[in-house]
């Protein structure tokens, strides 16, 4: 979600600092919100279970609406503060809702699958299956809340977007708004719990401030002091990402690890066995995108 936002700076902001039309850009970025929840849907296994119980939330749904709305928001408020009053805004707001909203029949401020209020907004309003019957994850207030940090993210690529400041300052405004979230998200949780699976907004506050600390980290050592080749690895899973997520759900890369090196496993316990397999199904998958990136072959959505 975080590094989503960081491309949108570079990917919308820069469309925007040469005049390409507003709704040109949300056409474009709506494309790929709807795009993203059809392919999380297809994900789910739908096509194998049927539609009537389809599970319609997901992971790739949850960045495609985080990566929607933030868009937007770089898109129709121009400066860095409008876009903090926005973060500000969803993250108290979100909260709000959370600790002080009523469940009928349960109260406010209870946050478990049954009690949370995530959980009954998605048993009210999502149609299908949800994650555990009564609570999604990737659900329709988690979905907003993500979009918290996609904006943070949006955040970051300013920061290192901008020519006039130097490497070192870009990576100390990040390395000091970073542990000043951390710092904010540990302070609140004391009456606020830090909680992945409903994404509460100290959730968003403490994997936010890690993803600035990250991201200063990785541009110190990547971009300002050019120690790139170790990354090509990452480089090259990272550029065919939606590809590899969708493949692997279809494609049993373990089953043809298995296949190929399974006679290297013969004589050991079962934890090395399963280690050797899961290095052979890894490098496997690695192989196959190395191929796709020599043969220049890309999805993008």
């Amino acid at each position: 979600m975080f590094i989503s936002g960081v491309a949108i700076p570079f990917a919308v902001k820069a469309k925007l600092d040469r005049n390409v039309p507003k709704r040109k850009l949300f056409n474009k970025v709506f494309k790929r919100l709807i795009i993203l929840i059809f392919l999380g849907i297809i994900y789910n296994g739908t096509l194998q279970t049927g539609f009537s119980e389809a599970r319609i939330a997901s992971v790739l749904g949850q960045i495609g609406v985080g990566y929607f709305f933030a868009s937007l928001i770089v898109i129709y408020f121009k400066t860095l503060k409008a876009r903090i009053y926005w973060l500000v805004g969803i993250l108290a707001g979100y909260g709000i809702i959370q600790l002080l909203v009523p469940v009928p029949g349960i109260g406010s401020g209870v946050l478990t699958p049954e009690g949370c209020i995530n959980g009954y907004i998605d048993r009210l309003l999502l149609p299908g299956t949800l994650y555990d019957g009564s609570f999604d994850p990737e659900g329709i207030l988690c979905c907003i809340s993500a979009t918290g940090i996609t904006l943070m993210g949006t955040i970051a690529g300013n920061i290192l977007r901008k020519k006039k400041t130097t490497d070192w300052q870009k990576i100390g405004y990040m390395v000091i708004i970073g542990t000043g979230l951390i710092v904010l998200a540990l302070a609140l949780s004391i009456f606020y719990p830090i909680i992945k699976s409903c994404w509460t907004s100290t959730f968003n506050l403490l994997t936010g401030g890690i993803s600035f600390i990250l991201m200063a980290i990785f541009y110190l050592v990547i971009d300002h002091w050019g120690f790139r080749g170790w990354a090509f690895y990452f480089r090259v899973i990272g550029i065919n990402s939606i590809f590899i997520y969708m493949i692997t759900r279809i494609v049993n890369f373990m089953d043809i690890s298995e296949f190929f090196f399974g006679w290297l496993t013969v004589s050991m316990d079962e934890n090395a066995k399963k280690l050797v397999i899961l290095l052979g199904g890894l490098t496997i998958v690695w192989l196959l995108l190395y191929f796709m990136y020599r043969k220049k072959i890309f999805f993008r959505v």
